[in-house]
């Protein structure tokens, strides 16, 4: 059962950490929205004015963004704010559509030896926490791709 199936379920609801999160319909797999420039086809995440690429002011149309992209950089986090475990793998990914993304790389050890740039990784989601109201924040990470 989906996280967002079980939640309601129990008379919850689910909501996505950041704006570009959707986190599906009817099983529905979760995925990330891109604001697409009708001039040139430039990508970018979140809402925008004008495109950075031709100064265009629109329209921008959103589109899916893939699931799955390659590692650009990354950093081994080891100290952070109280309840955040550490270390972590903070990291760039680069999608197939021309955007990165900010993200925590999860299923891997923190150790530079285990971690290749450019690795293949693959976007999951998950519970981080609730918020004020009892509802589910649900974020997302990439995983080296299986």
């Amino acid at each position: 059962m989906s996280q967002q199936a079980a939640a309601a379920s129990e008379g919850k609801k689910t909501r996505p950490i950041v704006p570009f999160l959707r986190l599906g319909a009817d099983g529905e797999k979760p995925y990330l929205v891109g604001k697409k420039c009708s001039g040139c086809g430039a990508v970018y995440l979140g809402s925008r004015v004008a495109c950075s690429k031709c100064s265009g002011t629109g329209p921008f149309n959103e589109i899916r963004l893939s699931d799955k992209g390659s590692l650009w950089v990354y950093s081994i986090v080891h100290q952070s704010v109280p309840g955040v475990p550490t270390p972590y793998v903070a990291a760039i990914v680069d999608l197939p559509e021309g955007v990165s993304v900010r993200c925590n790389i999860i299923d891997i050890e923190p150790k530079p030896e285990k971690i290749e740039f450019g690795m293949p990784v693959e976007m999951v989601t998950k519970k981080v926490r609730e918020d004020k109201d009892g509802n589910d924040v649900i974020a997302f990470f990439f995983r080296p791709a299986r």
